[in-house]
């Protein structure tokens, strides 16, 4: 049985997340790079089409251009983010479990149901944005149906009517405090299905049966889940401010606008990074949802049991149902008690012999005196 299958604390997992993490770094790095080498080319890509436009003199037109390019380009970085993300739950499993465990079997193996797993991220998507949305969509609506007619953008403009620029002010406050409840409404909703994923991935679940299955998993675990989280996301950010603190600064230099060379530069950059800590948040939720599973189901004693062979074993094709074996009645009736058993009937094919009568009964003798005695005379 492995060691680690057990109930462990927050800071146990995040040490067995860091000793995964360390001894199979090749693993998850080349797993996390794949998604991340995507990323470089469809970005070296975006810079190359900037640059031509520029010389063909056709700034105007970068934009839209930009803005078109990027559509094309975010559903494929979803694509490849699900898989890397997929792939990683995978070979996490295994390493956790001391099994063989390689880039290209783990993304062999998650294949065959990405479309599933793009599924279920577009569906925990979606419960969890859904309210910032709609406020933010309510509030630009606002914005141009209301404030742009009445010039309220205009300098001057607002002053010309009292009751609208009240508005204005107090738009925004309700907006923001609208989004701070969206905000930790999508915190909750994130850690109720932070388990969906390794679920589908590990179980072969549907979205649906992924998002209740995390539902039940993640109770009693929420809040050490959101620590993981939290730190994960401070080591991030963190990393990311370090690598490219140097092309901020030179950006702020150059009034915003960064050469070609610098750009290639920021990217590839950025590629090492993405393949550095991609994996760190993956990993720990996927030892959370084993750790789950051994608090609430003892999957540390079904792992024993299967190791000594003591699982059932499945029923084959070929094996009968139960359910259509006769099973006997019991009769508690009380029996009686057993007599000699009766002689078998007479075949008939041999004739049963005529019963014979009884032989008469011998005439009984006059009783004889005693010895000693005389019999009397009738005459006396």
């Amino acid at each position: 049985m492995q060691t680690h299958l057990r109930p462990m604390s927050l800071g146990e997992i995040l040490d067995h997340t860091a000793q995964l993490y360390r001894t199979n770094f090749v693993l998850f790095a080349g797993i996390a790079a794949v998604y991340a080498g995507a990323v470089l080319v469809l970005n070296l890509l975006q810079i190359a089409i900037a640059e031509v436009l520029r010389h063909l003199h056709m700034t105007r037109e970068l934009p839209w251009v930009t803005l078109g390019f990027l559509i094309i380009i975010l559903p494929l970085i979803f694509i490849f983010a699900g898989a890397a993300v997929a792939a990683n739950n995978r070979a996490v499993a295994w390493v956790n479990l001391d099994q063989p465990a390689t880039i290209r079997g783990a993304y062999l193996s998650i294949l065959p149901r990405i479309g599933r797993y793009l599924w279920l991220m577009t569906m925990i998507a979606f419960f969890i944005y859904i309210p910032f949305v709609l406020i933010s969509i309510a509030y630009f609506v606002f914005l141009f149906i209301y404030a742009m007619p009445r010039k309220l953008f205009v300098p001057g403009g607002a002053s010309a009517n009292t009751q609208s620029t009240i508005v204005l002010a107090l738009v925004p406050l309700a907006f923001g405090i609208l989004a701070l409840g969206a905000i930790a409404y999508a915190i909750v909703m994130a850690l109720r299905y932070s388990l969906s994923l390794p679920a589908s991935v590990l179980e072969d679940l549907t979205a649906r049966k992924a998002i209740r299955r995390s539902i039940d998993l993640s109770k009693g675990s929420r809040g050490r889940i959101f620590v993981l989280g939290l730190l994960i996301s401070f080591i991030q950010l963190g990393l990311v401010a370090i690598t490219q603190v140097v092309f901020i600064v030179f950006a702020f230099k150059q009034h915003g606008q960064l050469p070609a060379w610098a750009q290639i530069a920021q990217q590839i950059v950025g590629f090492f990074t993405n393949s550095f800590i991609g994996p760190m948040y993956a990993t720990g939720l996927t030892l959370f949802y084993y750790d789950q599973r051994v608090r609430k189901e003892g999957f540390d004693i079904e792992m024993m049991m299967e190791a000594a062979g003591m699982t059932a074993p499945q029923p084959t094709a070929e094996a009968v149902p139960i359910a259509v074996l006769p099973w006997p009645e019991l009769d508690l009736a009380p029996r009686p008690a057993p007599g000699p058993e009766p002689s078998p009937a007479p075949s008939p094919a041999q004739p049963v012999a005529e019963a014979e009568p009884p032989a008469p009964a011998a005439e009984s003798a006059p009783p004889q005196p005693p010895e000693g005695t005389t019999p009397e005379s009738p005459h006396g």
